[in-house]
């Protein structure tokens, strides 16, 4: 568990199978990620993805500020060095500064665990979410192509961005 202030990113448990079900399945959160109309999901397999591998090589977190939940990351550690992560704020907490936040914590945990480089990849039309991430000191390193087709069969263009520790603690969010 990480703790700033009010905020607190801890894993996500099954327990959380129902809540991380309705966000996936917001089209209004998930639009940005190539899932207008959500992911289809159920909470059911969610839950008992979360149950799977606690420890595996993907973990999930929740993302809380004041005790309530307002998003979830997850963090894929490809090898010793190197980990890829992703971020979603709830619609309702939007807007409000908390994306930098919660990245920075993530990031600085990472790297404080002997993590090299952190990737993330967004889609090319998700100018908001680039912008954070320029912000934080991540560089652009590939524009993808038809990287991956939505649900509707719509191609869409992804964009990938690598921080390093020194790019990162040279470039600490604005307030």
């Amino acid at each position: 568990m990480l703790v700033e202030k009010e905020l607190c990113i801890r894993q996500a448990a099954a327990a959380d199978a129902p809540l991380l079900a309705a966000w996936w399945n917001d089209g209004r959160l998930m639009a940005h990620a190539g899932f207008p109309n959500g992911t289809g999901q159920t909470a059911e397999q969610i839950a008992q993805d979360l149950r799977t591998d606690p420890h595996s090589q993907r973990q999930r977190f929740i993302l809380e500020q004041n005790h309530k939940p307002v998003g979830e990351m997850v963090c894929m550690r490809g090898d010793s060095r190197t980990a890829e992560i992703g971020i979603k704020i709830c619609v309702e907490a939007q807007n409000q500064g908390l994306g930098p936040r919660y990245l920075s914590m993530l990031c600085g945990w990472l790297f404080s665990q002997g993590h090299e480089r952190i990737i993330v990849t967004t889609d090319w039309e998700n100018h908001r979410a680039q912008h954070v991430y320029e912000r934080l000191g991540f560089r652009r390193t590939a524009v993808l192509p038809d990287a991956f087709k939505d649900p509707q069969g719509i191609l869409h263009t992804s964009v990938r961005y690598d921080l390093t520790p020194t790019d990162f603690t040279c470039a600490q969010p604005k307030k």
